[in-house]
């Protein structure tokens, strides 16, 4: 079962690149018949990123403090692959979109949702993944399917003010909503089975199921939930507003990596289990 009322054009795409529970396929959002030439970059020496460093897999700082994760990683192989410099700067979250504005960074790599909302501000490269959302319930729980009916009257942990409280608002209204402050918080309770269930991102709980963290508590339960207007049409490198050479350059950079495998590589790395 896709998501309910789910815009239909990414449901197909999402089972179409839809992977069984045991492994994970890296997904395909370039076409390998695509004639690719290399822009000009007008004497771009350096490429200064911005990113977060609390969002694992994603972007997390080591304990050295060096910043790591799917998204550094893809930053970094950029770079090279356009053969230029390049810094990785974090930042909060809520300072990323104007670190661009004010000409302090060049792109926002920190799966920054291409949203309406998102759009209005920044301009986006080709998703380079997707962030469908999904329940996770506790192993032995008694519940065979993720629908409004079955979990009507049931708690289901979320994090407060995200657009997967917003999804369950409008299509579990009869679910008891639990929010929690962070991730952390509601898987917690999930694990300690003071809710019957937890709705979230579906790239990060999949990296969670196969953590220590998870101890094998948990798995997926129904969907992938796609709903563009909830959920974005997938994760692209920000922008700033017109900065078209250089957004071009950044699409040019992810084909390659794509043609190269190396897109292939470090997506197998941080996702072992696959999110669909």
């Amino acid at each position: 079962m896709c998501a309910l009322l789910a815009d239909a054009a990414f449901c197909a795409f999402a089972f179409a690149e839809a992977v069984r529970a045991e492994e994970s396929v890296p997904p395909s959002f370039w076409d390998p018949a695509r004639r690719l030439q290399k822009p000009d970059l007008g004497g771009l020496k350096q490429l200064r990123f911005v990113t977060e460093d609390d969002y694992p897999p994603f972007n997390f700082a080591l304990p050295d403090g060096e910043l790591a994760g799917f998204n550094v990683e893809l930053a970094r192989a950029i770079c090279e692959e356009l053969e230029i410099g390049c810094t990785i700067q974090r930042r909060k979250w809520e300072l990323l979109i104007p670190a661009l504005n004010e000409n302090a960074a060049d792109a926002i790599v920190a799966s920054l949702a291409s949203t309406p909302e998102n759009r209005a501000q920044v301009d986006f490269t080709a998703p380079y993944y997707l962030t469908p959302g999904r329940f996770v319930a506790l192993k032995s729980a008694v519940l065979p399917e993720a629908t409004p009916e079955s979990l009507a009257d049931r708690k289901v942990a979320v994090v407060a003010g995200s657009t997967h409280e917003a999804y369950l608002k409008t299509f579990f209204p009869q679910t008891e909503i639990v929010p929690f402050e962070t991730n952390d918080a509601a898987r917690a309770a999930l694990k300690a089975g003071r809710v019957n269930a937890l709705f979230g991102d579906a790239i990060s709980l999949a990296f969670w199921l196969n953590g220590a963290e998870a101890d094998g508590c948990c798995l997926f339960k129904s969907g992938p939930y796609v709903d563009s207007r909830f959920f974005g049409e997938g994760v692209g490198v920000a922008v700033k507003k017109g900065a078209d050479p250089l957004r071009r350059a950044l699409d040019y950079a992810l084909a390659r990596l794509a043609r190269k495998g190396v897109y292939s590589e470090l997506y197998l790395k941080y996702f072992p289990i696959g999110p669909f």
